[in-house]
């Protein structure tokens, strides 16, 4: 394919049919459910067209004056309630005819999705009834075909959760402030598979790294030996930032 370096005119751009967008953020929001093992992502059944009475990730028009981000937590604030977690932009999704809505033939209104992705814990995240609105948290790897291509943008969220969780600390944002060696071994199996890496070498290695700090304070769980009780270092953690797979 060849590209004019030139400048295009002003004449040139009244003979081009340029794209009207409408701009939707969808949230791919997944949930750690360490107890089960399961990693969750919350659907949303649709009450109306296009695609009506099919299971969809939670999105949102963009309003007049607001970010994409803003968007994007104002999508979560409506769905659950939560402290701590993790939210990042995904991807933008903007292939022709992607939406029904479009009428391509007419060049009609385009609508592209900026997708988000977020972490929080399964037993934290506490979902919203509104009678007009059907939530569920489906195991990742139970999703049914879902509208628009929201299979593609969960996939490539779920592909970038388990690359974040090898060289980046987003696990610390969705853990209590003081944890479990233990606790953050669980949520890495849970995303990962629990052939990622065996306990003792996790546990040796992150210790060595040494942005996790003791508390000195130990808690008792089941039958087992007290465990002491951690905190993430941010400052210790700075020499290791752009460095990756510093976690597994």
């Amino acid at each position: 394919m060849k590209f004019n370096s030139e400048t295009e005119t002003e004449s040139d751009t009244q003979t081009v049919n340029l794209a009207n967008f409408k701009v939707g953020v969808d949230n791919v929001i997944f949930s750690v459910d360490t107890q089960y093992n399961r990693l969750l992502v919350l659907l949303r059944k649709r009450k109306e067209q296009p695609h009506e009475n099919r299971w969809s990730l939670p999105g949102t028009l963009v309003r007049q004056g607001e970010s994409l981000q803003e968007a994007a937590y104002r999508t979560l604030a409506e769905k659950i309630r939560v402290n701590n977690l993790y939210l990042e932009q995904l991807y933008t999704f903007g292939d022709p005819g992607r939406d029904p809505r479009e009428a391509p033939e007419s060049f009609g209104v385009r609508y592209l999705s900026v997708s988000y992705f977020a972490l929080v814990r399964y037993e934290e995240a506490e979902l919203i009834a509104k009678p007009s609105v059907n939530l569920a948290w489906y195991q990742v790897k139970e999703v049914p075909q879902l509208a628009f291509d929201h299979n593609q943008i969960l996939e490539y969220g779920y592909r970038r959760l388990r690359n974040k969780l090898e060289y980046s600390p987003i696990a610390f944002d969705v853990l209590p402030e003081r944890f479990t060696l233990n606790d953050l071994y669980q949520l890495y199996c849970t995303v990962l598979g629990e052939n990622f890496s065996d306990y003792s070498n996790f546990r040796s290695r992150l210790l060595k790294l040494g942005f996790l700090s003791d508390t000195g304070v130990k808690v008792s769980r089941g039958a087992g030996r007290p465990a002491s009780l951690y905190c993430f270092d941010k400052v210790a953690f700075m020499p290791f930032k752009d460095k990756p797979l510093v976690f597994i």
